[in-house]
């Protein structure tokens, strides 16, 4: 009798696996993969060619196809929080000015 050798793959490493983010950077593609894994998401990061540029490569963040609606949530949210962050700290710089503090005693 011959054993039949099981299939490993889970689930999710049969289904399509779409682009949900394109990162500047590695370290932000990383973030972006943390951030999706800690919501229970599964995430890889692959770099692959742009098919809008000549051969040039960018960053991409994948998930399986079921997850993409609950991933391009969390990853807009996020970037939604990051930009309000961004918006309060410019305005604190903004109102207090440049000087330091201590010239204007």
């Amino acid at each position: 009798m011959t054993k039949r050798r099981k299939n490993k793959k889970t689930q999710t490493d049969l289904q399509e696996l779409i682009t949900v983010a394109f990162a500047d950077d590695l370290e932000q593609a990383k973030d972006y993969e943390a951030l999706l894994k800690n919501n229970e998401i599964p995430a890889i990061v692959k770099q692959q060619e742009s098919p809008q540029s000549e051969g040039r490569k960018v960053i991409a963040v994948m998930v399986p196809e079921d997850y993409a609606d609950e991933a391009h949530v969390v990853i807009e949210s996020q970037d939604s929080y990051d930009d309000f962050f961004d918006l309060t700290i410019d305005e604190e710089d903004e109102e207090f000015g440049s000087e330091p503090l201590g010239e204007n005693l």
